[in-house]
């Protein structure tokens, strides 16, 4: 199996990363602050590692994005370029703002004209962006219990980087629809508001989408 590098230190790292180490993945997760995750390196055993951005874009042969997303360009950056060239980047950010929510929608910092993942795209023309995770709660991420199996939507324009995140969220428990292209991105973030409403307006935050057909 390749080895997986996870930019970023946070719950959806973290869940992502004991997820790929389940199914007999190597895992480095990455942090500008190592030190927070040596509970995680000790409970991962040998598979897991812990380092820097740029350590982890080296490490990894398939990378997944796991950061805010006002950060992500920037942990793209730290992380060198260079190193990401002709990657899978699994983009699982949303670009939520900082700003409270309206009657329970989150308010994002892009418009229905661009996505995050396109405006990525765009500066990283040499990485594989798919875009996936994005749309459920970091409890449901992996190996996902509900009365169906859920849907996870993706897009990316690199057939083979989407085939190989295909693979991924099919071993995590998903099916999956493929939405085509990265503008497909403009649709799939503002899932992630959808999802949220009932969080935040009824506390209700155990659900995921399905796609049903005639």
């Amino acid at each position: 199996m390749k080895k997986v590098g996870i930019i970023g230190s946070g719950i959806v790292a973290r869940t992502l990363g004991d997820g790929f180490l389940k199914h007999g993945y190597e895992v480095m997760l990455g942090s500008r602050s190592k030190g927070k995750l040596a509970e995680w390196k000790e409970n991962g055993g040998a598979s897991a590692q812990i380092g820097s951005f740029e350590e982890t874009a080296k490490f990894g042969e398939v990378i997944v994005l796991a950061v805010k997303g006002n950060a992500a360009a920037d942990a793209l950056e730290q992380a060198g370029p260079q190193n990401l060239q002709g990657k899978t980047i699994i983009d699982t950010t949303n670009p939520i703002a900082d700003a409270a929510p309206e009657n329970g929608v989150l308010q994002f910092f892009t418009d229905f004209q661009e996505s995050l993942m396109e405006a990525l795209q765009e500066r990283f023309p040499e990485m594989h962006f798919v875009k996936a995770f994005n749309c459920v709660g970091n409890a449901y991420m992996v190996e996902p219990k509900f009365t169906e199996q859920p849907t996870m939507f993706t897009c990316g324009n690199n057939d083979a980087a989407k085939k190989e995140v295909h693979d991924i969220l099919k071993q995590f428990g998903w099916e999956v629809e493929d939405m085509g292209k990265d503008t497909a991105a403009r649709a799939i973030e503002p899932l992630c508001m959808l999802w949220c409403i009932p969080g935040f307006l009824q506390g209700k935050w155990n659900h995921a989408f399905k796609l049903v057909r005639a």
